[in-house]
């Protein structure tokens, strides 16, 4: 059997490629496409002389998804980015390596909100490395330039995404199903920060609700979670819950948790985007 060096190498690298626009594009779907557009550049490419492939592609990647994020239209604030969803007991290695490219909702949720040149400086530099020089002349900045850029978004980022503890974040999201279940409205207050945020996001137009009292008034978009079938979920690394409604995934609920509170609420009801992102 005749086997393709380049071939071999690329897959060798695609993880971490993939890693690299999963980041970058909130999207799987996407980060997929990104990688794709990478190895067709590859084969295109004289690379004989590139002494760092695994670098090089890592920037081929990242021009890729800076075009993307220019070509696209603004996001809705209430969309919730894409979620790497695995078992929360016993995922098979192939689920594990998923799981390993995935970041934070919340984390995502703020690089959504960046500008898509700042994007591009903070993942490239802060998340993998890249060296601000290059990451100038990938988004035509100075290097002085790159460097504020993510800069920036860096403090953005360090403002606004907690660092989870997931023994904790277990305990409330178990909380949290508990007091939905059983109607209990104080209860769903006290888990939750006086300025939660709800994001659902039913693939119709999203909705968005800020405040304790009204996202726990909001019991009939939680209803689900009553009568569906639930499964204890990881959602980028951390508890969460989903549900199925005659074996096929119906809602998707991921949380962040800041001081013991819930401070933002993600719930995902797409039928399309679920049954391509679960089993």
């Amino acid at each position: 059997m005749v086997t393709d060096p380049l071939a071999e190498r690329f897959e060798a690298d695609r993880p971490h490629l993939r890693a690299v626009a999963y980041r970058m594009l909130g999207s799987l779907s996407d980060a997929e496409d990104a990688v794709q557009e990478a190895w067709i550049r590859l084969q295109r490419s004289d690379v004989d002389g590139v002494a760092n492939l695994t670098g090089w592609l890592t920037t081929v990647v990242g021009r890729v998804c800076l075009d993307m994020l220019r070509s696209r239209t603004s996001r809705r604030e209430e969309q919730v980015p894409d979620p790497v969803v695995v078992a929360d007991e016993g995922a098979d290695p192939e689920q594990e390596a998923v799981l390993a490219d995935s970041v934070g909702l919340a984390l995502l949720v703020v690089l959504d909100t960046l500008g898509p040149a700042e994007r591009v400086a903070f993942v490239l530099h802060d998340l993998f490395g890249v060296p601000f020089d290059e990451v100038g002349r990938l988004v035509g900045r100075s290097t002085d330039a790159a460097k504020m850029l993510a800069s920036r978004a860096r403090r953005r980022v360090r403002g606004e995404t907690p660092t989870p503890d997931p023994g904790r974040h277990r305990e409330i999201v178990d909380a949290f199903l508990a007091a939905s279940r059983d109607g209990d409205f104080d209860a769903l207050v006290a888990l939750l920060d006086p300025d939660v945020v709800l994001r659902a996001d039913a693939g119709r137009g999203g909705v968005l609700v800020r405040g304790a009292a009204e996202v726990a008034g909001r019991a009939l978009l939680f209803a689900k979670f009553t009568r569906d079938d639930i499964e204890r979920v990881l959602v980028n690394g951390v508890a969460g819950l989903l549900a199925r409604k005659n074996g096929r995934p119906s809602s998707l609920l991921a949380v962040t948790v800041v001081d013991g509170r819930i401070v933002e609420i993600d719930v995902l009801a797409d039928a399309e985007r679920l049954a391509r992102l679960v089993d």
